[in-house]
């Protein structure tokens, strides 16, 4: 056999895309997939008394999601938390 060969997966993901339909907003800024977990936390404040649904279930996924990022699968930094952890909310019930 001549040539390479190419082993191995890959994917391209428009991050913005997922922000947008699980969170309901895109982070200014979006380094390899990642995002700062202070833009997380300074977006998504806590929902009041008079919050329809939509905010409360965004609310809940960017809680979980800076739990995912801020104790359980923290970058060396603990400043950035990959997109790929966003993902599992696509099925999430």
């Amino acid at each position: 056999m001549d040539g390479f060969i190419l082993t191995g997966f890959t994917q391209s993901t428009d991050w913005g895309v997922v922000c947008y339909d699980l969170l309901g907003a895109i982070p200014n800024n979006i380094y390899k997939g990642q995002i700062e977990m202070g833009w997380l936390r300074d977006t998504f404040s806590e929902p009041g008394d008079d919050s329809i649904e939509v905010e409360r279930i965004r609310y809940a996924r960017a809680y979980i999601f800076d739990i995912i990022g801020g104790y359980l699968m923290p970058d060396l930094s603990r400043n950035l938390v990959h997109l790929r952890w966003l993902l599992k909310f696509i099925d999430f019930r």
